[in-house]
């Protein structure tokens, strides 16, 4: 059986604090709850409007992009040739491949330097 303490709860928690004046008495609202006033309901409206006006305006630049975005089948989009085009297109990648590249060899020429410190000149 468990002993009991007279701290009244688990180990870090806090005592209930103990209140001994009474809860003050509810003040009634001026209007009847639901209700609204009149300023309240314009500002709703407003702002109602705003949002419709939004999402409207959202719709149409998505179904505007959606039509760009169909291509046309059979279409010859300009007269490049297709060498030229990618070599446009592609310029991005070939520039990271060389980012990558760098990067990785000036790894591999740290690691390199390690080892030779570590194993051969028994430095560090």
């Amino acid at each position: 059986m468990a002993k009991r303490s007279r701290v009244g709860g688990r180990p870090g928690q806090r005592r209930p604090m103990q209140r001994t004046s009474g809860r003050p008495a509810a003040v009634k609202p001026a209007r009847p709850e639901g209700s609204v006033t009149r300023d309240e309901e314009a500002r709703a409206a407003e702002l109602e409007a705003a949002i419709l006006a939004e999402e409207k305006s959202a719709e149409a630049i998505r179904r505007g992009r959606s039509q760009e975005r169909r291509p046309i089948e059979g279409a010859i989009y300009s007269s490049t040739p297709l060498a030229v085009r990618a070599a446009e297109e592609y310029g991005y990648v070939r520039r990271d491949v060389r980012r990558i590249i760098l990067v990785g060899g000036s790894l591999l020429g740290v690691l390199a330097i390690l080892d030779v410190l570590i194993n051969v000149a028994n430095l560090i």
